[in-house]
Parts: structure tokens; sequence; C-alpha cells
């Protein structure tokens, strides 16, 4: 893999409401720095609804000497606020790489299930349940996502001169005429995992270059199985804040470091040229060991366990991602 990288939480905007309260400079060097010497990361993926925190992020990052990969993270907007986003995010971006970083803009992640505008429904799950068992619905969707994208693509042009990528669910039908970078959200499941790796050197083969996103799963027994599912473990509350962990799940960090261990080894074999795992801390699932029922980190994705006082600790993952990119 020539872009062994992992994707670093900058604060998630969901209804203007900003899932990192604090965002310190010195902590984000801190942890890039420990992405760079310590998980032997050469990119980082920047992800986040905040333009100003992303490119603070993005400017850290490249002073480190890692391949930025500025990804702005619509939830729950509609296209002309999406737009006004990525040209934002797209002058910040064409910024850096001008004074010489090495800078891919991801235009967007999921947008079709992720934001309004696409497919009918109120929420992800409400968009998904009108779609999933009925492929029927695809060419609809991805026409509709397709006709945005090229808005997209020449808004972000207008301001940002290196590569360009989108970050897809593979039923989006993503037309990548338009992109330098095929990035696939590719998460193996139970159901999908005797042609995962197939599906991979499938995508390998169209000729693009192939990084692969958003992959990863939780920290409980059993979630390998159910990784795109696995932190449905946690129950909510009416603001829609993660509050506890369902009864009956069990704490096995062993079962992440072994799940993102197959997978970028997979990715190695069949020649993706970027790999992003998901991701290295989830600051608003924190770790507590001493009240399991609270423990929300263990149905976190994040590599590294935060704790209520933001301060952190490696998982098993951590040592499993760092072996495999000090290697490859």
């Amino acid at each position: 893999m020539r872009a062994k990288g992992i994707a670093y939480d900058t604060g998630f905007v969901r209804h203007g409401e900003i899932s990192l309260a604090k965002f310190d400079p010195e902590v984000v060097e801190r942890d890039l720095t420990v992405i760079r010497d310590d998980l032997h990361c050469n990119a980082v993926h920047l992800v986040g609804g905040s333009a100003e925190r992303l490119e603070q992020a993005a400017r850290i990052a490249a002073s480190l000497g890692l391949e930025v990969w500025f990804s702005p993270y619509p939830l729950e907007l509609e296209p002309a606020a999406i737009l006004e986003l990525f040209a934002d995010c797209a002058r910040r971006a064409e910024r850096i790489r001008a004074e010489g970083a090495e800078v891919v803009f991801v235009t967007g992640v999921e947008l079709s299930i992720m934001n309004s505008g696409f497919m009918p429904g109120g929420d992800v799950l409400e968009r998904l349940g009108g779609v999933l068992g009925k492929p029927e619905r695809f060419r609809e969707i991805s026409a509709r996502l397709n006709e945005f994208l090229r808005q997209a693509v020449a808004v972000v042009r207008e301001h940002f001169q290196g590569r360009l990528t989108y970050a897809c669910i593979p039923f989006e039908g993503v037309d990548w005429s338009l992109f330098d970078v095929m990035s696939f959200e590719l998460i193996r499941s139970a159901e999908v995992a005797d042609v995962y790796a197939e599906s991979i050197r499938n995508v390998v083969a169209q000729g693009k270059p192939v990084a692969i996103t958003g992959f990863g799963t939780a920290a409980w027994r059993g979630s390998g199985a159910v990784a795109p599912r696995s932190m449905e473990i946690v129950e909510h509350d009416e603001a829609g804040l993660p509050v506890r962990v369902k009864d009956g799940y069990v704490r096995d960090e062993d079962e992440q470091a072994t799940y993102l261990r197959e997978l970028l080894e997979i990715f190695e074999a069949e020649g993706v040229d970027g790999a992003f795992v998901y991701m290295f801390a989830l600051g608003n699932y924190p770790h507590r060991p001493d009240d399991p029922s609270r423990d929300l980190d263990m149905a976190g994705p994040g590599i590294v366990k935060v704790y209520d006082d933001l301060s952190w600790e490696p998982k098993a993952a951590f040592g499993a991602v760092a072996e495999i990119y000090a290697r490859v």
C-alpha cells in the first residue's frame, strides 16, 4: 500500500451541534505525531463538519509530513448547504496544498444516506430502511447523487487544484470519471466475508487508484460479524446522545484487533493504493472500565480508548495496525 492511513475525528456537526466540544491544536499535534511515529502512518483522513477545524488539523498534519485527506463530512444537510461547505473547505485545502503539502480533497462521504435530498427518509435509519433489499431503487439514487457530484466537483475544482475523491457506499454507483481516486467504504461482515477479498480485487481491477475508507469494528465479542452495525449496541437519549450499552455484550479488544489485521492484509494482497482505518479515537464514546453499562468505548470504532477527561490509552487494535503498517 502506498498510503497507510487512519481517520481522525475533528468533530461531526449535526443540526448545528458538534460532537467534540473541545478542539485543542496541541492535542491534535500530539495525536497526529503518534499516528505518524507509533502507528507508522504516512497519511491521515481528517473528517468533520467544521471547515476551520479541518484546516487547523490539516496544517498540523502537513507540518508533520503526512499526506492529508481533507474530508468535510456533511450530516443532515441540504445539497445547497453541502456545496457551501465544500467551497469553503476547498479554498482552505488549496492554501495548504499550495504551500507544498500532499492534499487529497474528499468530496463527501456516503452523502446519499447521511444527508437529505438524495433519498426519502428523515434520518439515516429511515433512508437505509427504504433501500435495503430493494436494488431497484439504486439506479434512481445513483442518478440523483451523480448529478449532485458533478455540481460538487465543479465547485471544488474552482478552488482546489489537487486530486479529488469521494468515499462511496458501493450501491451509490458513482461516476468515477469525475475523480482521480476511487474510494470505497467497504466494511466486512459475516454476510459478505466469503466474497470480500474478491470485491476488493474487482474494484482494483478497474484501473484507477483505489482507497478503502471507513472500515473498522468495535471492541466487543462478536462485533466483527456485524461490523457495519457494531455501534448499534448503544442506547441513546431523546436528544440522540449515547447513554448506555445494551445488556448482554462483553468487551473484547482482541476481536477488533483481529478484524483490522485481517482486512489490512487483504488490502495489501489485493493491491489497493491506500487504506484508512476508521478511526483513531471517538471522543464522545468514553471508556468507563468501572461501569460496563456506561463503557461507551466498547461500541466505538476507535483504536484508542478515550476517558472522560480526554486522556487515552491504546487498545489491542492499535498494536495490530502498527504492526501491519510497519512492515507493508
